[in-house]
């Protein structure tokens, strides 16, 4: 399609450039003859007039709405569906190219691309159909056989496991509070150190007077514990020796920023630059991106966020060889599902 449309737009450029080279031409043999013979010269500069308003004719109703249609199509095709006052108007060509373009924006509408986004995370979470019930039964009959048996740990381990797993599996679609996602990231946490000891240190940070607030904010339910696990499995357990992990909250303004750090092996420029490459190009790319191992891809969750307020949000990463790596998550400040641009995608 690209390759059509660049084909006519040269094919364009060369016409006009070759219709100005001959009329330039024919004029300058018309001014000299002219000139010799004092002919009037006000017919060539008629018709060098009207090449002119002709090539710009050209270009106002041939040319750009080609270049426009190719865009709007570049921007829909990587997954980004808005409408008319946010993409601006779009020449179209014909009848045709407006009904490509609605059915487009109808298959990439917001609502159906979170929905595709859930059901993948809603996959991820839970890897398998196993009903969340029996899971929850068979957990809950492990830990009252552990306890009987005086293995406390292992009560206490499949006790946090149930919780982890009743948060993750229920209704990913919702809206849930900073402090609960903040919960469910020490619960996965929990777990994890029974795995690894003291080898990981976990801390939660942020400013004393903005703590209450900052907790009351509302975030999708999922988008602290996949980027907590991948902090883990590539980077802090990849290292030699004690591996710390932060979570810092701040406001800025009227956004939540969230930067989810550790001090592992960090990754060199062209993985970074590979890894943000895929963040921030919409719903088809989260589509078709695999998840990192053990969780949620980074792709789905930034593709939820900028589903649900809008593609001034999202994740970024910033990472350094051998010295960590930190993903950091930029959210509007709201306290009510009401406040959320994109509100039908709750539903």
């Amino acid at each position: 399609m690209n390759g059509r449309y660049r084909y006519l737009l040269a094919r364009l450029r060369d016409l006009m450039i070759a219709g100005g080279v001959v009329t330039a031409a024919l004029l300058l043999c018309a001014l000299v003859t002219a000139l010799r013979g004092g002919v009037p010269v006000w017919p060539e500069l008629a018709a060098l007039a009207a090449l002119l308003l002709m090539g710009v004719a050209v270009w106002l109703f041939v040319a750009r709405p080609y270049r426009k249609r190719e865009q709007a199509l570049e921007r829909m095709l990587r997954g980004y569906a808005g409408g008319e006052e946010e993409m601006g108007p779009v020449t179209l060509m014909g009848p045709g190219d407006e009904r490509l373009l609605g059915e487009l924006r109808q298959m990439l509408s917001p609502s159906q691309m979170f929905k595709l986004n859930k059901r993948q995370a809603q996959y991820l979470a839970l890897q398998n159909q196993i009903n969340p019930h029996f899971l929850y039964n068979t957990l809950e009959s492990i830990r009252s056989e552990a306890m009987m048996a005086g293995l406390s740990s292992v009560a206490d381990m499949t006790e946090a496991l149930a919780n982890f797993f009743r948060y993750t599996i229920s209704k990913v679609e919702n809206l849930v509070s900073v402090e609960d996602e903040l919960q469910n990231c020490e619960t996965y946490f929990h777990i994890q150190q029974y795995r690894f000891g003291d080898r990981l240190e976990l801390t939660v940070r942020c400013a004393p007077e903005d703590r209450e607030e900052l907790y009351r904010c509302r975030l999708p339910k999922l988008t602290l514990q996949p980027i907590l696990e991948n902090s883990i499995i590539h980077g802090t357990e990849l290292k030699v020796g004690k591996g710390h992990l932060t979570i810092y909250l701040q406001r800025t303004g009227e956004r939540l920023l969230i930067q989810v750090s550790d001090d592992g092996v960090g990754m060199d420029e062209e993985t970074l630059a590979r890894l943000n490459g895929k963040l921030g190009k919409g719903g088809l790319v989260g589509a078709s991106a695999g998840s990192q191992r053990g969780g949620v891809a980074l792709v789905n969750v930034d593709n939820r966020i900028r589903l649900l307020f809008g593609e001034e949000y999202g994740l970024h990463v910033y990472s350094m060889p051998e010295l960590g790596t930190t993903v950091e998550i930029t959210l509007p400040i709201i306290t009510s599902d009401r406040d959320v641009r994109n509100r039908e995608v709750l539903r």
